[in-house]
């Protein structure tokens, strides 16, 4: 395998990003909405979705929402915040940082302080989640709320066998992830939500090809193409069902004098 280099994955892969990623018609719709409800999202509040990629989710929930105040898209990546569109879409604010970024300070965002927070499958991406959060916790606002998604640390994907474990050596415990919400003086929730997703066997073949999971980029080019072997003789079926399964780690900061 090869070293990781999350940056360059990113840039590399964000012009056929969505294409590849998105794993039906339905799923951003789903997740989103989820989002929107676990966050208890008004028009009012405002906004950020932290490790926003293209802004596939900031962008359906601000049609759910339709929010007074532009949500903030924020990612480290310039590729990646291109492909929402220049002029951004109405409800849009790209602004390129990183969540160690937001949460040292180092970058101005418009409003002084955020009501609401989601980080989707990037936390693990954070070199120190703790600090991190604890950051990005001291941005809210009293009453709000910082979600992180992310998945489990064993998933039931139709992967090659060394995806799978290498995927387990890297993903953090989300347990570990509620100690962290809960040091920055967070009112912590976990609940674990599952989507079925059926996929063509050669579209999720060419996304695993396209290295769609960032973990995949550390493998070379006859890794995948044998990884893709094992895979067809595993899964012969023509379409495949699995189970994604995502924690969902809720911190409301409490209200002033409680």
């Amino acid at each position: 395998m090869e070293r990781r280099d999350v940056q360059g994955h990113y840039e590399r892969l964000a012009a056929e990003y969505d294409e590849h990623w998105v794993y039906g018609p339905h799923h951003i719709t789903w997740m989103s909405a989820r989002i929107a409800e676990t966050l208890r999202l008004s028009s009012a509040d405002r906004i950020a979705d932290i490790g926003c990629g293209t802004g596939m989710f900031a962008r359906e929930v601000a049609r759910i929402v339709n929010p007074e105040h532009a949500i903030l898209c924020v990612d480290p990546s310039v590729a990646m915040l291109g492909q929402i569109g220049t002029p951004p879409p109405a409800g849009l604010t790209p602004i390129v940082a990183s969540a160690e970024d937001i949460a040292a300070g180092r970058s101005q965002l418009p409003y002084g302080q955020l009501d609401a927070i989601w980080l989707k499958e990037s936390v693990h991406h954070v070199a120190d989640p703790a600090a991190t959060l604890y950051g990005l916790a001291a941005r809210l606002a009293p009453g709000g709320r910082l979600l992180v998604i992310m998945l489990p640390t064993s998933i039931e994907y139709p992967l090659f066998q060394a995806a799978l474990d290498h995927f387990a050596e890297l993903q953090p415990d989300p347990a570990l992830i509620v100690g962290h919400l809960r040091e920055a003086g967070l009112q912590t929730h976990l609940r674990h939500v599952e989507y079925e997703l059926r996929l063509d066997r050669e579209k999720y073949v060419g996304m695993v090809r396209a290295r769609y999971m960032s973990m995949l980029s550390t493998f070379t080019d006859s890794e995948i193409e044998k990884g893709i072997d094992e895979m067809r003789a595993a899964h012969p079926e023509p379409v495949l069902a699995f189970p994604d399964c995502f924690a969902f780690l809720l911190g409301v900061k409490p209200e002033e004098g409680r």
